[in-house]
């Protein structure tokens, strides 16, 4: 344990294992309800544009950027404990720096290799998905949805399917609220929505 421990702390696999502890850190919190997804979305908008880059947009950031940091940690880990601590101290800093350096564009390209099914089946699934949804009701399932955030349950008979979601000012349906889906936008993958008016006719 403490050999590990002190090949993890050390550089260059402490910084990769900064970055994934605070990736485990967020999906601790979504998953205990402490943060919402939407909002942790929004923090990650570098990992968003490097998912973009990748060819991976519809997956969520998050994972994403976990994927990519366990495989980043992984690999520096493996080249400090197999190669680095074996090499003279003068020169272990300057090789720490070439791996370091060399680990992300190894990591991204794996995690591309690894996510891209999950992004081929889900633009599969979305255009039935956005013909069949469009003009169906749906609940608010975040804080709020705005023209910014925000994201929608539609009920299917079991646990129900979440969507992003946007509205244009100045509405703002809250959580729990009834909405409508008006448009689907296959380049965002999100659906514009707007507050269900009440009706006598409402079931």
């Amino acid at each position: 344990m403490n050999t590990f421990l002190n090949t993890a702390l050390s550089f260059p696999a402490a910084l990769w294992s900064a970055v994934f502890a605070a990736c485990v850190l967020g999906w601790l919190l979504v998953a205990l309800g402490l943060l919402d997804s939407d909002g942790l979305d929004g923090a990650l908008g570098g990992a968003a544009g490097l998912s973009a880059r990748l060819g991976l947009s519809g997956v969520p950031a998050l994972l994403v950027l976990t994927v990519l940091t366990f495989l980043g940690w992984v690999g520096t880990y493996m080249a400090q404990r197999l190669v680095l601590s074996s090499l003279p101290a003068g020169v272990q800093f300057g090789a720490g720096v070439v791996t370091l350096a060399l680990s992300l564009p190894l990591a991204a390209a794996l995690t591309a290799a690894l996510l891209r099914p999950l992004r081929r089946l889900s633009a599969q699934s979305e255009p039935t998905a956005a013909a069949d949804l469009v003009g169906r009701r749906a609940t608010v399932a975040s804080a709020a949805v705005d023209a910014a955030s925000g994201r929608v349950m539609v009920e299917d008979g079991g646990a129900g399917l979440i969507f992003e979601a946007r509205a244009l000012p100045p509405d703002r349906p809250v959580r729990g609220q009834r909405v409508v889906l008006l448009a689907y936008d296959p380049e965002t993958h999100r659906y514009q929505v707007a507050s269900e008016t009440p009706s006598p006719k409402e079931f």
